[in-house]
């Protein structure tokens, strides 16, 4: 499988893959040199199955650094089989390996045998000594000489302890290149002739959906590799993981998250943390994919979600996955529309795409879709346009009469966009019943075309200077 999207230009930075058996620190280790809480960490083997990347600066030369699943003995067909092939992959494109053992527990047999496979990819690599704290971890690092990888370097990812050495053998064995300036240029936010602030860089993408809906699937498709761990087993996605892919119109910044599902369901602490991790996710971004199972039609999960989508004020496509294996299509599109519109007024006009993630057909559209929906978030009216329709919607249908009087609306504007808010002015507005408020909605989504974002009305009363004061 190819990919149609031109290369990152962070892939030309040298490569830095952490690599090693399960729970020897290799997520700690990665936190440490991004900066910053990236990847999931737990007391528990295996928390890490996909590969986590990021862009970060050692000693002033910039990097691209790679966190792998524990490397395992397993079958090729087997979970642990599939994320032991996904770190082996890293590697092999790696112009430098951490190779992470554990100090406390000494050299495992499992070590050997992976430190013998790493001397026979031709890569270099740098033995990791970790949780090395103190004198007795110092001199149980030396024990990974005997793994043959050179001299090791004993740290302690945990306690912050011997990574300004880290750093240090990591900018020394790099390929040479240009050294990233101390202060980056300020970035310019642009700025429209509506006032609204545009922030640059890439458009910010979030797939989120119920557990075994193809998330990971379909992230794999618009990359054009297999970069998640897919599988038949539900849950297999446990932390955030963020790519970069281009499309005919610029990055997009693509995050794939772990499934969420009923609250009273999630019992577990790492589950904790992975619904965390995407629920994070969600309200980092500016468009979020909802991913539904076709076959299953819409779950309450499902319309949870997109009330936690429309809380947040994002922007959303419906993507319906595994359009392949539905038979009455036509029904079944429009029995999911009907149930999203009908359990979610503020999704009214929602985009919806279908197609199969497996086999890639109808993924074609998904993006452009992405592309038209973020135009409508980030719509402004004019505000003569604006009134003139608000006129018209107040002379069809008057405000309705609270305690006996009627309400007074006298001009409306719109304050922002992403999404599009509007506030209403007026005497005693904030009085206005929610039945009068979702004709003027709806009324907005359908006169300037804004479907499927959510639109927001503040209501604005003037005071009565008049009337008698506490």
């Amino acid at each position: 499988m190819t990919s149609s999207f031109p290369p990152d230009p962070g892939h030309d930075l040298p490569v830095v893959v952490i690599a090693g058996r399960p729970n020897v620190g290799k997520s700690t280790i990665f936190n440490r040199l991004v900066g910053r809480r990236q990847a999931l960490v737990a007391d528990t083997p295996g928390v890490t199955r996909d590969r986590k990347e990021s862009e970060t600066t050692v000693r002033g030369r910039r990097i691209r650094l790679i966190d792998t699943a524990g490397l395992e003995e397993a079958a090729p067909d087997t979970l642990f089989g599939r994320m032991r092939a996904s770190s082996e992959s890293a590697v092999a494109m790696a112009d430098l390996v951490l190779f992470c053992v554990d100090a406390r527990a000494g050299i495992t047999p499992a070590d050997e045998h992976f430190a013998a496979w790493l001397r026979r990819q031709g890569r270099p690599v740098l033995v990791l000594a970790n949780k090395a704290e103190g004198r007795q971890g110092a001199a149980a690092a030396m024990e990974a000489f005997s793994l043959g990888l050179g001299a090791p370097l004993g740290i302690s990812a945990e306690h912050g302890e011997g990574l300004a050495d880290l750093m240090g053998e990591i900018a020394d064995r790099i390929p040479a290149g240009p050294l990233h300036p101390r202060r980056a240029p300020r970035r310019v936010e642009s700025e429209d002739e509506d006032g609204d602030v545009r922030p640059p860089g890439p458009l910010r993408l979030a797939i989120v959906g119920r557990p075994n809906a193809g998330k990971s699937t379909l992230l794999n498709r618009l990359l054009g590799e297999e970069r998640m761990i897919t599988g038949p087993e539900p849950g297999l996605t446990r932390d955030s993981v963020s790519v970069m892919l281009h499309d005919d119109e610029g990055p997009i910044q693509l995050v794939d998250t772990a499934g969420l599902r009923r609250k009273a369901r999630i019992d577990e602490t790492l589950e904790k943390m992975s619904v965390s991790a995407s629920i994070e996710a969600l309200k980092m971004a500016e468009v979020v994919i909802l991913a539904l199972d076709a076959t299953l039609g819409v779950h309450e999960q499902d319309l949870q979600i997109a009330r936690l989508i429309e809380r947040e004020g994002r922007c959303c496509v419906l993507a319906l996955n595994k359009w392949d294996a539905v038979e009455d299509r036509n029904v079944t599109r429009q029995a999911i529309r009907d149930r999203i519109e009908m359990s979610l007024s503020q999704m009214r006009g929602i985009p919806v795409v279908a197609f199969s993630a497996l086999t890639g057909a109808g993924v074609n559209k998904l993006l452009p879709t992405v592309r038209r929906a973020y135009e409508v978030w980030n719509r402004r009216v004019p505000t003569g346009e604006l009134n003139r329709w608000f006129e018209m919607m107040v002379s069809r249908h008057p405000p309705p009469l609270v305690q006996g009087r009627r309400l007074k609306l006298r001009y409306i504007t719109q304050a922002k966009s992403r999404p599009p808010t509007f506030i209403l002015f007026g005497t005693r507005t904030e009085q206005m019943p929610e039945d009068y408020q979702r004709y003027l909605v709806n009324g907005l989504r359908e006169a300037f075309d804004l479907p499927g974002t959510p639109i927001r009305l503040l209501l604005r009363g003037s005071q009565n200077p008049y009337a008698p004061t506490k």
